[in-house]
């Protein structure tokens, strides 16, 4: 199977020796420093399993790497617009796209019942850019879990001792297509998962990172730093509730078990990915991480303070950085 992964940072890096060792026939873009070392040397990925090497085309041209049977988008969602228009040279007839980032996705009311079904989402891809650089059909759903970073241009730490990649289609099939790359996935040595629920799986991983991702944004701290003052705490966990209000309300059906959201980070060194943005100036996902659960508990219409205020004050962090409008 031919396979570009489209962001070859961490998350994308990893997926792409992943997907190499499984077999596929695998190309990144990337872009700068890292784009030159990858096509000198190839991606090393360093996890818990070993060290793996993955000699993989790479290019900052989609239009260098050709029609795909898969393409993975692992890019956060401010480069959004940048993917709807660079992405066509990628798509032949029946090219599947998974979508495998943080925060709310751009398609989430498609082939969703009920009032909103088929709504657009302007804040995550304005002017329907990527809706209509795809066409119908071909998007997937993506929730991953895999802590790690980039250490150095085509070196990435993987600190996750069980790295997953969840998939699905957006109207709660379990498809031969999601069967064959998480399939692929697995075989190349991390758990990949189909499921008929996507969008419960996409706030199972929201819930967390909207109470993690806005308390490390005010305090400059991983969860570890965070979770040792009560009211933090309190506030996490009111932040967890308001998510889940907001998710039951349009048919979701994640964990209510807050507390053991909590106990999975407590001892979590690892600074969530909007924190490490916000430290090495550049754009911060305040949109689809932040802002989006927000319209959609507008739309739905429940109550979240906590959320309100405490997304306000990222923003305002952000903007004082330079790095959100």
């Amino acid at each position: 199977m031919k396979i570009c992964i489209y962001g070859a940072g961490a998350i994308g890096g990893h997926l792409a020796a992943r997907l190499c060792r499984a077999g596929a026939e695998v190309s990144v873009i990337a872009r700068g420093a890292h784009l030159a070392a990858i096509q000198a040397n190839g991606l090393t990925v360093r996890a818990i399993d070993g060290e793996h090497r993955a000699a993989v085309a790479a290019s900052a041209d989609p239009a260098e790497l050709g029609n795909q049977d898969a393409v993975f988008v692992t890019v956060k969602a401010p480069a959004l617009p940048a993917v709807a228009a660079s992405i066509r040279p990628l798509l032949g007839p029946d090219t599947s796209v998974a979508f495998v980032m943080n925060g709310i996705p751009w398609w989430y009311f498609d082939h969703l019942p009920g009032p909103h079904q088929g709504r657009s989402l302007p804040r995550i891809d304005p002017d329907d850019a990527l809706r209509r650089a795809l066409g119908p059909g071909r998007a997937l759903g993506g929730v991953v879990y895999s802590a790690s970073a980039v250490t150095a241009p085509g070196v990435i730490e993987v600190e996750q001792p069980n790295s997953r990649v969840i998939l699905g289609e957006p109207d709660g099939t379990v498809s031969d297509r999601v069967l064959a790359l998480s399939g692929l996935i697995t075989k190349g040595g991390i758990s990949g998962e189909a499921t008929p629920a996507i969008r419960t799986e996409i706030w199972n991983k929201l819930i967390s990172n909207l109470a993690g991702g806005a308390l490390a944004v005010l305090t400059g701290s991983a969860p570890k730093g965070v979770y040792v003052e009560p009211a933090a705490e309190q506030a996490a966990l009111r932040m967890m509730q308001e998510a889940t209000s907001i998710a039951q309300a349009l048919g979701a059906d994640p964990t209510t078990d807050h507390q053991r959201r909590i106990g999975g980070q407590r001892a979590m060194d690892h600074k969530p990915s909007i924190l490490q943005d916000l430290e090495l100036g550049r754009p911060m996902e305040i949109d689809g991480l932040f802002d989006a659960p927000l319209a959609l508990a507008h739309m739905a219409g429940v109550a979240v303070p906590t959320l309100e205020l405490l997304v306000a004050l990222c923003k305002l962090r952000a903007r004082s950085a330079g790095l959100y409008k």
